[in-house]
């Protein structure tokens, strides 16, 4: 994947300053097979905005993504595509079968998220009873299962008491190999230094930097 210029902004309503918002400018980045791409910044700096233009959900305002042919992508969101008035059971099923399982395949996969997520007898239950909480450990327990080139993950590491976050960290890496790209958005510094191999920062008003781990974070920081 590579980004070349790229900007998002947005029209201010009519009755303020009028003209655009403008989220971040002219993001440059090339992400390849393996590679671990962490991305801080303050709230309102545009993470979650950039990771729906890398997945395609936005167009950016200026600038070009390039993906390569044939590659997958991933988002991975707190509750993102989850339909409120069906089960997480069933949720899991269209999330697993959307990914490309056969419905055979996606339904021996649901002891396994059930497990995973700890969602115990909620399982069954409506997704619109699910905390926030429930609804994110739901949504990475299914992410796990997909197979797509790459993986965005949106504030979701997060979630969960200390315990369960440690299993999705570990469980993600599992998943990471030489051929598969992430790109993480969070603000679990511990995660993300452990999951990252080169960081993004975000500091509104225009301001950008990538680099390695340790520089990004002492400049996120400050």
């Amino acid at each position: 994947m590579t980004l070349e210029n790229v900007s998002m902004s947005y029209p201010i309503p009519s009755g303020a300053r009028g003209g655009r918002h403008s989220v971040f400018n002219d993001i440059n980045l090339a992400l390849s097979g393996g590679e671990r791409l962490g991305i801080v910044g303050r709230n309102g700096t545009g993470k979650s905005t950039l990771l729906r233009i890398m997945a395609k959900i936005f167009a950016p305002s200026s600038g070009i993504v390039c993906w390569a042919p044939d590659t997958t992508v991933s988002l991975l969101s707190l509750g993102l595509g989850f339909r409120p008035d069906l089960t997480g059971s069933e949720n899991a099923l269209l999330a697993c079968m959307l990914q490309g399982f056969s419905k055979q395949d996606a339904l021996a996969s649901l002891a396994s998220i059930q497990d995973f997520a700890e969602l115990e007898d909620y399982f069954n239950e409506p997704v619109k009873v699910y905390s926030a909480g429930m609804r994110a450990r739901l949504g990475f327990a299914t992410a796990l299962k997909n197979r797509s080139k790459v993986m965005l993950i949106d504030e979701v590491l997060g979630v969960g008491d200390q315990l369960f976050r440690d299993k999705a960290s570990a469980a993600l890496r599992e998943e990471m190999s030489e051929d598969r790209a992430v790109v993480i958005v969070s603000h679990a510094e511990a995660q993300m230094r452990a999951l990252s191999t080169k960081m993004l920062w975000l500091g509104g008003d225009g301001k950008r930097a990538l680099g390695d781990v340790d520089e990004i974070f002492a400049l996120y920081n400050q």
